[in-house]
Order: C-alpha cells, then sequence, then structure tokens
C-alpha cells in the first residue's frame, strides 16, 4: 500500500482510533499458509498425513477442553489446518495422477488445447535484439485437453507457455489455442501440470468472451492516448500503473524502480485498487451520497478495476487485498482490519493454493500488515511529537510498507534499497492524480479520443516527477546494499528488523543507532564514490555486463585484441564494454548457440574492429537466427567457421579447447535443443583455468560427467545464467574457486536460482553476478586469482 493510496482514503473520511490489534484469525492464516506452502513442496502423503492428525488433535481438544477459554481459538486453527492440508493433498495427488504426466516426465512431444488465464507477457530483462522475432514471452493457461497416443483426452490443471512474443502478441485472456510443444517438469512449488516451450504460432485460435474484448479494448485505447502524448517511458510507465503492463517500460527504466524500491508502483496491488475506489468514494461523498450508494460505487469500481486489468490470480489477489484495506482506511475498524486480512489470505489460500509460493502475494500481505498494524501507531507517534498529521501519514506508511517487506526483498534480490523510503516520500503525493488521470482516459478513450489524451497531459507531470525521482534515486553511491538472499538471508534481516523496532524505543539506543549509521557511511560511501581505474591492468577474462545474456572477452596477450564468446542481446551495449577495453581487434568471434541473448549483439562486435572469424557449432537453428549471423557476418567481411569438440585454438596468452557437443549429435538436433548443445570452451591463460558453459543443461552436463574429462577449473561460467536447470555434481566436479553469473536484473526466468548460488557458496566458490557487480574483470598476481568489477575496488580472491 501506498502513502498515496492511504492519504486517498483518509481524505475520504478515515480517522485511525488507538487500541491493539485483533490477532485472533492470525495463527489460523499463518497455520493455512504454512501448511499449504508445505504440501506444495513435499506432495499430498504428508499433506494427508497431516490432514488426519488435525483431526485426530481437533477431536481430543474438542472432548477434553470444550470449557477452556482457550479452545476455541486451538479448535479453529485445527480446523483450519485441516481443511487446508485436505485441498493441497487432494489438489497435487490431482497433479501426480494426471494424464499428461509420463509425458511430461519422459519430456515427450504432445499437442494440446488450453484457455489463456491472460495476454502473454514478455520475459522482463530479456532485452532482444533485432526484429521482434526474437522476442520470447510467457502465458499461464488453462489445460482443457490433449492429445495422447492418437487420441483426445479432457484433461484439466494449468499450464505455462513459452512462446514467440510476435507470434502471438495479438492474444488475450480467453483466447481458445491449439499448440503442438515438448511437455517438460515444471519447477518444484508451481502446481503446474507442465512447462510448455513453443516455437510456432498457435493453432484453432477461437474467439475470447465478449467483456474480454472489452477490456482490451479499454487498454488499447489508454496505450494510444498515451503514445500520443508521452514519450515512451511516461507512456509504459501509466500503463504499468493503471493496469499493472509493464511491457512498454525501456529496462533500463525498470532496473531505475527495482534499485530506488518503486517497483510496486508498477504492479497491480491494493494500492491501485485503493486509489481507483477511493477516489470514487470522495466523489459519492462529495455529492452527498448516503452509505449503501458509496459502498456500491466503491464495489462497481472495484469490479471495473478487475475487469480492466485481467482477471490472473495476481489481479484477484489484489482486489482481495485492495478491499481489505478500504475496510481497514475508508471505514476506520482498524480493530476488525487485521481480522479481515487474515480471513482474505485463508479464503485465498484455501481457493487457490499456488499464491503461497508467490513473492507478490507475500509482499501484497506484509505491506497491508504494516499498513495495519504499524502506520497508525507510527503516524500517532509522529503526529504527538509536533508532525502535522499528513505529513505524519506520509513518513509512516513507506517506513512502515519498507520495513515489513524489507526481509521478504532482501531474501529474492539478496539487496536491501537504501533510498526506497525516500523515494516512495517523494512520488507519494503524484502517484494517486496519475492514476486517477490513467483511469479516466481509459475509460473515455472509447468514446472521446482528445479527452482520453487531455486525462494524459494531465497526468504527464507527475509521470515525468516518478521517473526522474527513480532516475536520480537509482544513482546515489550505495542505493542498494548487498545482503544474503534465500531463507536464511530474509530471516536474518527480519530478526535485525525486530530487534531494531524494540531498541528505538529507547533514546539511548537511538543514538547509538545514529552515530553507527554516521560511522558505517564514512567507512562504506567513498569506496562506491571512487571507482577504480578500467580496464583493470592484466586482466585475463571480462565478462561484460550485457543484462539477460553472456558476452565475455578472452585477452589473446597482444595489445588492443581479444577473442569474444558470445555477444548479448543488443549491439551498443556490448559494443560499449569492448570500448572500454580498448578491445580493437578481434581474431575470433565465437557463438555459442543461436539463441537471441547470445547472439543479438554481433553487429555492435563487428563494427569498427578487424574480425577474423565468427565460430559457431554444428545446431544451426533457428533458422531465423542463423540468417542474421550470416547476413551480419558477410557485411562485416568476416569468414563463418565451424567449432565441435575436439578442436583447439592458440594465440600468444590464450589456448581454447572446445569441450563440447560432437559434430554428429549438434547436426541431428532440432531447435528446442539449442541451450542443451552450447559449445562448451576450456580457456587456459598463462596461470588460470576457464570453463565456459553457454547455456548448457542437465543433458549437456550428464554427458560431459560421463566422459571422465578433468573438467576443473578455476573460473566457472555458471552454466544458463544460473539456471536451477544445473547438476550439483557437475559444479562440484569443476571444482570452481570463482563463479561468474551473466545475468539481467530483475529478469522473470528466476535466474540465478537460489539453490545452485547456494551450492556453489557451499562448495568454498565466490559468486559474482554481473546484474550487481557489473563489468568484471578477472586476473592474476603475486596474490593469486583476483577480481575487479567497474565501480568496485580490487580484492583478492580468498
Amino acid at each position: 500500500m501506498s502513502a498515496a493510496a492511504f492519504g486517498t482514503a483518509n481524505r475520504a473520511g478515515t480517522r485511525h482510533p488507538r487500541g491493539a490489534a485483533d490477532l485472533r484469525l492470525a495463527p489460523g492464516a499463518a497455520a493455512v499458509w504454512a501448511v499449504t506452502l508445505a504440501g506444495v513442496f513435499s506432495g499430498w502423503v504428508p499433506a494427508a498425513i497431516v490432514t488426519v492428525v488435525a483431526c485426530g488433535a481437533l477431536l481430543l481438544v474438542w472432548c477434553t477442553a470444550r470449557s477452556a477459554r482457550w479452545a476455541s481459538g486451538v479448535l479453529v486453527v485445527l480446523l483450519l489446518i485441516g481443511v487446508s492440508a485436505f485441498g493441497i493433498a487432494l489438489r497435487t495427488h490431482q497433479l501426480e495422477q494426471h494424464p499428461l504426466r509420463s509425458v511430461v516426465e519422459q519430456g515427450d512431444r504432445a499437442t494440446v488445447r488450453v484457455v489463456l488465464h491472460a495476454a502473454p507477457s514478455p520475459l522482463q530483462g530479456a532485452s532482444y535484439g533485432g526484429t521482434r522475432a526474437e522476442a520470447r514471452a510467457v502465458v499461464r493457461a488453462e489445460l482443457r485437453a490433449a492429445r495422447i497416443e492418437d487420441r483426445w483426452v479432457r484433461a484439466g490443471g494449468d499450464v505455462l507457455l513459452l512462446v514467440p512474443t510476435h507470434q502471438w502478441r495479438n492474444l488475450i485472456a480467453g483466447h481458445r489455442v491449439t499448440v503442438e510443444a515438448a511437455l517438460i517438469p515444471p519447477r518444484g512449488g508451481d502446481l503446474l501440470v507442465a512447462v510448455l516451450p513453443v516455437y510456432a504460432p498457435p493453432k484453432a485460435v477461437s474467439a475470447p468472451p465478449e467483456w474480454q474484448r472489452t477490456a482490451e479494448s479499454l487498454r488499447r485505447g489508454l496505450r494510444q492516448a498515451a503514445a500520443a502524448v508521452l514519450g515512451p517511458a511516461a507512456t509504459g510507465l501509466l500503463s504499468g500503473l493503471v493496469v499493472g503492463d509493464t511491457s512498454g517500460l525501456p529496462q533500463e527504466v525498470v532496473h531505475e524502480f527495482d534499485t530506488a524500491g518503486l517497483s510496486h508502483l508498477t504492479a497491480v496491488s491494493g494500492a491501485n485498487l485503493a486509489i481507483v475506489c477511493g477516489a470514487v468514494l470522495l466523489l459519492l461523498r462529495l455529492v452527498r451520497a448516503g452509505p449503501v450508494v458509496s459502498a456500491l460505487g466503491a464495489g462497481a469500481g472495484m469490479l471495473g478495476f478487475v475487469v480492466l486489468a485481467g482477471t490472473e490470480p495476481s489481479v484477484l489477489r489484489a482486489a482481495a487485498m485492495g478491499t481489505i484495506t478500504l475496510l481497514a482506511l475508508v471505514l476506520g475498524r482498524n480493530r476488525s482490519a487485521l481480522p479481515a486480512l487474515s480471513a482474505g489470505v485463508i479464503v485465498l489460500l484455501l481457493f487457490s493454493p499456488g499464491l503461497a509460493t508467490s513473492a507478490g502475494f507475500a509482499l501484497s500481505v506484509a505491506a497491508t500488515a504494516a499498513l495495519i498494524v504499524l502506520a497508525p501507531g507510527w503516524s500517532a507517534a509522529l503526529h504527538a511529537r509536533g508532525v502535522p498529521v499528513g505529513m505524519a501519514e506520509a513518513l509512516a506508511v513507506p517506513t512502515a510498507a519498507h520495513v515489513a517487506t524489507a526481509p521478504l526483498v532482501a531474501a529474492l534480490s539478496g539487496e536491501i534499497s537504501m533510498v526506497a523510503i525516500l523515494a516512495n516520500l517523494l512520488v507519494g503525493p503524484v502517484v494517486a492524480p496519475a492514476t486517477v488521470f490513467g483511469v479516466a482516459a481509459t475509460v473515455i478513450a472509447p468514446l472521446w479520443d482528445r479527452g482520453a489524451e487531455l486525462c494524459v497531459w494531465l497526468a504527464a507531470p507527475e509521470l515525468k516527477w516518478v521517473l526522474a525521482v527513480a532516475d536520480h534515486a537509482s544513482a546515489v553511491p550505495g542505493a542498494t546494499v548487498e545482503w544474503p538472499s534465500g531463507v536464511s538471508g530474509g530471516l536474518a534481516l527480519a530478526g535485525l528488523a525486530a530487534v531494531l523496532l524494540i531498541g528505538l524505543r529507547s533514546t539511548r539506543v537511538r543514538w547509538s543507532l545514529a552515530v553507527l549509521l554516521l560511522m558505517l557511511g564514512v567507512v562504506l560511501v567513498p569506496p562506491r564514490i571512487i571507482s577504480p581505474a578500467w580496464p583493470a591492468p592484466g586482466w585475463d577474462l571480462v565478462a561484460c555486463d550485457v543484462g539477460q545474456g553472456d558476452s565475455l572477452v578472452l585477452a589473446t596477450g597482444v595489445p588492443g585484441e581479444a577473442v569474444v564468446v558470445d555477444t548479448g542481446p543488443v549491439p551498443g551495449v556490448t559494443d560499449a564494454c569492448l570500448r572500454r577495453l580498448g578491445v580493437e581487434r578481434i581474431p575470433l568471434v565465437v557463438l555459442t548457440h543461436l539463441h537471441a541473448d547470445h547472439i543479438g549483439g554481433l553487429s555492435g562486435v563487428l563494427d569498427g574492429r578487424a574480425v577474423g572469424a565468427v565460430a559457431l557449432g554444428g545446431l544451426r537453428e533457428p533458422a531465423w537466427a542463423m540468417e542474421k549471423v550470416r547476413r551480419e557476418v558477410r557485411a562485416a567481411g568476416a569468414s563463418l567457421v565451424p567449432l565441435s569438440a575436439g578442436h583447439r585454438l592458440r594465440w600468444p596468452a590464450l589456448q581454447l579447447e572446445v569441450l563440447a557437443p560432437a559434430e554428429a549429435l549438434a547436426r541431428t538436433a532440432s531447435e528446442e535443443r539449442a541451450n542443451d548443445l552450447s559449445l562448451v570452451l576450456r580457456a587456459t591463460t598463462r596461470t588460470t583455468r576457464i570453463l565456459l558453459t553457454g547455456d548448457i543443461e542437465l543433458r549437456s552436463q550428464s554427458r560431459l560427467l560421463a566422459s571422465d574429462r578433468d573438467l576443473r577449473a578455476d573460473v566457472l561460467k555458471v552454466p544458463h545464467h544460473g539456471s536451477r536447470y544445473t547438476i550439483p555434481r557437475f559444479l562440484r566436479a569443476v571444482q570452481p574457486r570463482l563463479a561468474l553469473i551473466s545475468v539481467g536484473h530483475g529478469n522473470d526466468y528466476g535466474h540465478p536460482s537460489p539453490l545452485i548460488v547456494g551450492t556453489l557458496k557451499r562448495g568454498g566458490t565466490r559468486v559474482l553476478r554481473t546484474d550487481r557487480q557489473g563489468d568484471i574483470a578477472v586476473l592474476t598476481g603475486p596474490d593469486g586469482l583476483r577480481t575487479v568489477s567497474r565501480g568496485d575496488p580490487l580484492r583478492p580472491e580468498p
């Protein structure tokens, strides 16, 4: 919940009476969440056992403690545990017995009929160069039928489709389509039947319902009105504020919002609904509408917003949270707000258990709870010390929300934003009017183009202000600090926050904390401001920060010359990295495989440099990518050469050996196996051995392990951006001292997997990521292997 939503509802008549929070339903909500989470990951058998145990405990308490005061609360918790455990056991058992189970486990192909839950969403972090044909999108769908052994079988359940954006971009929620694809197992906790990588346009497309077409027409009208008045960044931001559509936001703006702690503004949440419904209530109260009319009007506004934004789970979650927020803020009944939040969590998890693993759901609940429990007390305390009411609320709301959500954010990203509170305080007053003007433009657009553009024009100053705050906040030295990711990191930060909140009640502790923060600022800020010299003298390898993609540069020992392995997703970023390194001659460019995030920047590498040859493996798919490479290589006057297992190449200070794949294997494979058929290279410098693995996954890693090759290396370029499709035994066989992960900030692929990062760290490997360190140089010196990152001090490798 944003301060804007808080303020909107408050101006509609909210008051915050003091009193202890009503925690009666909170244990039940926590129990349902914990049971659902455990059942999602452990399967139906443990969940069934919990069901039986809960029923037995319920009966025991009922018979022995009916007159005790505490009995009713315990009975409610046990009942909820039994119901949720039974529900998740039933759901997971259905998945295990699904007709497609054997097909999924074997990775076979199948033809399925599905109904889309939403429009395809371009994968964040995948900045694809060239044509739109290279982009990929993700869309969740409901399975209706599958063709198994030449017969159609009715089947339910959810599937996740990875589709080419340009061929699916006109589809919306409600479209029924038929697709043929390989079925691969989903990751744990997703409650999906399968994941389907699709490389073709949909077949047998049937029209969506009329109300879905109407909603899409409204969204299209907003985009057209915004594009006529605003620039690309402001247009994308307005769509994000109104309906959560961030597909038009440039990647650099997405990064700025993440760093500044403002990414919640562009996600459909209870704040969006509270702003819209708060505006409706304020309007109705101005015309002296009664409580019944006001309630109906707010309900209609909420229903319209849900239809406009779509009915996927995230929007329905936001509707529930928005309803709870309005109950708390508009009605001013804080003591009933926490039970309402707990009840909302219980109902949502019982009907949609997949939300138990949703980061968005957890963040939404945490922020709403903070608004209910912490913000009113903090606001009152500030007001008691002379701070005006409006300013007190504006300070209390983002601070409470940040404190409550920071452990979750740290667990997910491994970072803590140090500027989030100030950034949210600065943008808070303008978010509500920008959203209201955007919604008005959406509603007016089908009837009156000029009127819609006028509403967008009124929102323009607010949008520009938000973009400016994000830009300047993200540029502050030390805007984010690293923190251990995963459950342990989140729990550690939560514990630290709890200790600080308790300790801050003491004046002595407050002064001590202020002195400590000042000392940390003096120690930590200067190194972040003073950047080391770049390029680092004597570098052997540089992992360029190209976003969600790969581009690695290997020194050959000749000044101004280097070998480039992969070229990233876009030309300009890779070209800039090579310019910073002073690379003017490239005897060889190696493309490990023909996916856009590895070849998209080829033209930037070739432009203005002397390039000898471009090498690639035996798989020449996808066809569009192969044609792109041929065209750009021909234009640069370079030659195209094949590489396969066994090839060796030498330069004065560099030797390359191709470990995989075998030529025969690559030439007989299909496009869907492009990742697994990436070229695997072992680079040997004068003192360091480096393993470059492209995007290889389980099959290729297994083949390398079975080959009995010595895979040990000092430095490992982690396969597939740290994907979970990595065998821990493969990592142990490499035994790297340093692992480099080339990955895009805030990507939607889940890269890198905390499981893989944790496996590497437990093995004593130091892990560096381009989304955090930027360009990373590896070099050797008297103290052994060392690294230097752009903007970070030189560090010896332990």
